[in-house]
């Protein structure tokens, strides 16, 4: 018997500039002036803007606002033409960002423009990829900003970089919780990205095999060790099988991938150009956002004159035109939003890690998206997208923004310490080491305890493994 229902259900919708200026805040610099570019090319109601002169260092950005009034007052005249459903909405850049105005991007003119050269779209990198997945899944809109977390602590290789009790702490919800949305991205395409291990990452592939391989999972879930350490006859005897079954059932597994996150363009493999420079001038630190290369942008006075001339320009055009220039408005505004937005995440790094940047690498501070985000008045998804893919240029080495983030641990005088500087002594220790005679994970545990560090054996594995070091007796050489 049919039975008719009411649900009501909550769902997540970005307006098209939340989506532009979410779009604009994850690329680098070189990615974003590529993006303009592209947008030049397609969008005829943008140009290049070369008349206005700036000195370098005053990086100012000029609000035109009476530009902007006047343009408002000829659309005004047009309304009553426009069908409602066609009438341009309102930018609430207040809801978006916490900033209330609309401003015009203007560069400095220092450096000589080169003649434009239109490049190919830019390649799509896992970030890109997983990211449209997630967006397209049904998640709430705190499980969505849970999964932008997630891949964000996801590395190269495709492996998960972070504690689920971290991620579950920072969003003040249970692991149970975070585990769910976990388990969705892990099915995302590639199958497998976000595992915490080779042994899960193979184990969603195979589940994720029609038919199903039963004793292929069985042998990852019950003889990992002896399948890592190539002890085949143990595994036939455990699962009571042959050798001959056995390696059958090796070829299956030789067909999964290993590192699923490999395969997409990293935003490693070309030169690194920072987004950001911060350097010590007289014993205070200066921020400069490195962007005085990306084109400067206008709206083309031409197009915008067409609109007044009714009688020389059909509806049709004139529609064209105001939606033309409705989304090149969109993109000079989300330029300046996302300058603005790093710019206020770098200050507040810089004030976290304010001994950092004066001292060098030894002074890293435990410090978490959430700090951040709660200290700018930004949602730890927007702070995520801002560090995502972007470096720094410091007096000591450029680094990824995501290197200044770590969970923290206390030496054995309750000092609070960044995981970060445990992993680099742990990675000291074993460079050191003879490597006739390679010291174990207990070992390992105890000289940094000696040097008041309280690291348990199976944190000093888990960090050895995120850093692709092997065990001992894979680092010892005859």
């Amino acid at each position: 018997m049919m039975q008719i229902s009411q649900r009501l259900s909550l769902q997540q919708k970005q307006s098209p500039q939340q989506v532009l200026l979410s779009t604009l805040l994850q690329l680098p610099i070189l990615r974003l002036e590529q993006r303009i570019k592209m947008e030049l090319e397609l969008n005829p109601l943008l140009e290049l803007d070369t008349e206005i002169e700036q000195e370098l260092e005053q990086e100012e950005v000029t609000e035109p606002e009476e530009e902007m009034e006047e343009e408002e007052e000829e659309e005004k005249a047009e309304e009553e033409e426009k069908e409602p459903e066609l009438q341009e909405e309102e930018i609430d850049w207040e809801t978006i960002l916490n900033d209330e105005n609309e401003y015009e991007v203007k560069m400095p003119k220092e450096q000589p423009e080169e003649e434009l050269e239109y490049p190919e779209p830019a390649p799509v990198t896992l970030m890109d990829h997983l990211m449209e997945q997630l967006h397209l899944a049904s998640l709430s809109p705190a499980e969505m900003e849970m999964g932008e977390y997630i891949l964000w602590c996801i590395d190269e290789s495709g492996y998960l970089s972070c504690d689920l009790n971290t991620i579950a702490e920072t969003f003040n919800t249970s692991v149970e919780n975070v585990e769910k949305v976990l388990k969705v991205i892990q099915h995302f395409d590639p199958v497998g990205i976000g595992a915490r291990n080779l042994q899960e990452c193979l184990l969603i592939q195979l589940e994720e095999q029609t038919p199903r391989n039963e004793l292929a999972i069985r042998m990852i879930k019950e003889c990992f060790d002896d399948f890592s350490n190539k002890r085949y006859e143990k595994i036939a005897k455990k699962l009571n099988i042959s050798l001959e079954e056995v390696k059958r059932i090796l070829e299956v597994i030789s067909k999964l991938n290993p590192k699923p996150g490999e395969g997409y363009v990293s935003e490693v493999e070309n030169i690194i150009v920072p987004d950001v420079i911060v350097t010590n001038v007289d014993g205070k630190l200066q921020i400069i956002l490195n962007d005085w290369n990306l084109p400067r942008l206008r709206i083309n006075e031409s197009y915008k004159q067409l609109l007044k001339e009714k009688d020389k320009v059909s509806k049709e055009t004139r529609e064209y035109i105001r939606q033309r220039l409705e989304s090149a408005r969109w993109l000079i505004n989300s330029i300046y939003q996302r300058r603005m937005t790093i710019l206020r995440v770098m200050e507040s790094i810089v004030k976290h890690q304010k001994e950092f940047f004066e001292k060098g690498k030894e002074y890293l501070k435990p410090m978490i998206l959430k700090d951040i985000a709660q200290d700018v008045g930004l949602d730890i998804s927007t702070v995520s997208r801002v560090t995502s893919g972007k470096y720094v240029q410091t007096d000591f080495g450029i680094f990824e923004l995501k290197y200044f983030f770590s969970e923290k641990m206390e030496t054995a005088d309750g000092e609070e310490v960044s995981n970060k500087l445990i992993k680099e002594k742990i990675k000291e220790i074993i460079e050191k080491e003879d490597p006739h005679h390679p010291i174990n994970d207990e070992e390992i545990s105890e000289l940094l305890r000696k040097e008041g560090f309280i690291v348990a054996r199976r944190t000093v594995a888990k960090y050895r493994e995120q850093m692709k070091i092997p065990v001992a007796r894979l680092r010892r050489k005859i």
